[in-house]
């Protein structure tokens, strides 16, 4: 069994809204993992069927590393948040909101750009 973290018993236990709102957020980075996860099975199970290019294996790697990716700076936004509330500081800052902007919006260009050269 996992241990509790030596950073939940420092500080004042935050109120329960808070960590709770806080697991809501991390619950809903993880659902985004598996949707990325899901994106990435499919584009390697069903799109070599739409065009055959070498394109579709790389998306679905990226998807995929995207996926894990996101999943451990679930985690990671999720303590550091936690531990902020604890400390009574302000929520830190996390520049991975724009990053996975920018890569959802990217893989979803090069899924158009694949969908349409297939339509030729």
């Amino acid at each position: 069994m996992i241990s509790e973290p030596e950073w939940r018993k420092e500080g004042a236990e935050p109120d329960y809204r808070f960590s709770l709102a806080n697991e809501r957020t991390f619950l809903a980075w993880i659902r985004t993992a598996l949707a990325l996860l899901a994106g990435a099975v499919a584009v390697d199970q069903l799109a070599p069927g739409l065009a055959a290019t070498r394109l579709w294996p790389v998306l679905g790697l990226l998807l995929a590393l995207g996926a894990a990716t996101l999943g451990v700076c679930a985690y990671r936004r999720w303590a550091r948040n936690e531990q902020a509330m604890r400390a009574g500081a302000p929520l830190p800052h996390t520049g991975q909101l724009a990053v996975t902007a920018v890569a959802t919006a990217a893989a979803a260009g090069v899924l158009c750009v694949l969908i349409a050269a297939s339509l030729r």
